[in-house]
């Protein structure tokens, strides 16, 4: 097999000609910055998608999701000093298995992660292990979670679990947008919820991101918050800290654009992965779960390898080593595989409780013992899935798989 003359990429942005567009309203009505009719209309549409009451548009999904914190924060537990995160010195349960975004506004506001192991069912979290969190940490009381690589957890028993300790949920959707369970969006089944636009995301505004939320006085806080917490007065008065966090009404009409291409960017998305799930069907391997009521977005198709066709893989903090054996293999291998190609694949996160920043954190696990997520990221990795590539280019991706087990 030759290398790929164009990079197949882990999953780049799609453009369709709409996005130019909105962006050229925006420049010829010089409405460049932080207001204007793109980020009305996002606005608008990102609540409808999303079964939301109101969305707030700013800068990235991290925004959003701090915003989220800092409003869980003061209503739990009153507005904050200046100088004093709305979470100062309380512990809060956080995804493990995710992107280190979803958790570090916590440390912004003062909090201290504690960290909920995932569950093999779904490779999100687990709420057993939520249970038991709380059985250990009764005073706590917000859950951020998130969904990994756009396939929807048990949410709604994680909801459930968290109104019975009377707890405040907040979604970090950021993968997720489109998926439902249950025909509810993800994003909509916490208190506050994050969506995100980056630039490998399902849709794209190269940046961006939106707070949802069901409270016009959420939304109203939100916005003066997103805009240095600006007083409504003749001139700039101040009574509270504020962010620079309002996204552009340039980047708002990307994402405009983008918007009516969800779901033919999902169904393409499903398409490869369920192309991979059939050129692996008699490969060691399991592809991302599907939970039974569950409509993911297919962002991300990943695969894990059986443990007893792994080979000796070793990884630091900084390099990765393994020693090939016969039928055998691991993510360090196909990695380097596709890299030989011009792919990009990606290892699974690695899980928060591993990360050198915050490995001193608790971690909780159904059993006090077990650890899921870092089983899975021992033994997983996230495949090309760019909706850009061909088929036969897929077709060679899966022969680049099959051929690091021995298999043609």
């Amino acid at each position: 097999m030759q290398a790929f003359e164009k990079k197949v990429w882990l999953s780049s942005p799609t453009m369709h000609g709409d996005e130019l567009k909105y962006m050229i309203e925006a420049y010829e009505t010089n409405w460049m910055s932080t207001v204007g009719k793109n980020i009305n209309e996002l606005e608008r549409i990102a609540a409808a998608r999303s079964g939301a009451a109101y969305a707030v548009g700013l800068t990235n999904g991290t925004a959003a999701l701090h915003l989220c914190i800092k409003e869980a924060g003061e209503r739990l537990y009153g507005k904050s000093a200046v100088g004093h995160g709305a979470l100062e010195g309380r512990q809060v349960f956080c995804t493990d298995l995710t992107f280190a975004a979803t958790l570090n506004p916590v440390v912004y506001e003062g909090g201290i992660p504690v960290f909920i192991d995932t569950e093999p069912d779904s490779w999100n979290m687990d709420p057993d292990a939520l249970e038991r969190a709380f059985a250990c940490y009764s005073d706590v009381r917000l859950v951020i979670y998130a969904e990994l690589y756009g396939f929807p957890g048990k949410i709604d028993r994680i909801k459930a679990v968290c109104e019975q300790h009377g707890a405040i949920l907040i979604e970090d959707a950021a993968e997720a947008l489109g998926a439902t369970l249950h025909g509810k969006h993800c994003g909509s089944f916490g208190d506050l919820g994050a969506l995100s636009y980056n630039g490998n995301k399902i849709i794209t505004g190269s940046a961006g991101g939106c707070l949802l939320t069901d409270d016009m006085a959420v939304a109203n806080r939100i916005r003066k918050w997103s805009t240095q917490a600006r007083e409504p007065v003749l001139w700039y008065q101040h009574e509270e800290v504020g962010y620079n966090y309002r996204i552009s009404n340039v980047v708002a009409g990307i994402i405009r654009g983008q918007y009516p291409y969800l779901e033919e960017h999902i169904a393409r998305k499903k398409a490869i992965y369920e192309h991979y799930r059939e050129g692996f069907r008699d490969l060691p391997v399991q592809m991302n779960p599907i939970l039974p009521g569950a409509e993911p977005n297919y962002w991300l198709s990943a695969m894990v390898i059986d443990r007893d066709v792994m080979c000796t893989q070793n990884r630091d903090d900084s390099r990765a080593r393994y020693i090939p054996e016969s039928g055998k293999s691991c993510p360090t291998q196909i990695l380097e595989s596709l890299t030989a190609y011009n792919a990009e694949g990606r290892p699974f996160w690695k899980p928060m409780h591993m990360q050198p920043v915050y490995r001193m954190h608790a971690f909780v696990s159904v059993d006090g013992t077990g650890d899921v997520g870092k089983d899975l990221f021992a033994r997983g990795l996230c495949l090309p899935s760019d909706i850009k590539m061909t088929r036969q280019q897929q077709e060679q991706i899966i022969r680049i798989v099959r051929d690091c087990f021995g298999c043609k």
